[in-house]
């Protein structure tokens, strides 16, 4: 793995912790490809879920004590 200079001493200098600031950005690029896949996956359920509420009205609605 290859990091700019400039940016690790920038980082350095202001005492960001370079370990937790990987981990966190490999975890956001990991989640930004597997968001998609996940809804392509699961289309059908997403779907089905999305029929019941508009044939109907979203489940304890009538309990809510604010409504759109």
């Amino acid at each position: 793995m290859s990091i700019d200079s400039a940016v690790l001493l920038t980082a350095k200098d202001l005492n960001i912790n370079l370990s937790e600031a990987v981990e966190i950005g490999i975890v956001q690029a990991v989640s930004k490809l597997k968001v998609p896949q996940w809804k392509i996956e699961n289309q059908t359920a997403i779907q089905s879920s999305n029929d019941f509420v508009e044939g109907r009205e979203l489940p304890l609605y009538s309990d809510r004590l604010f409504r759109w």
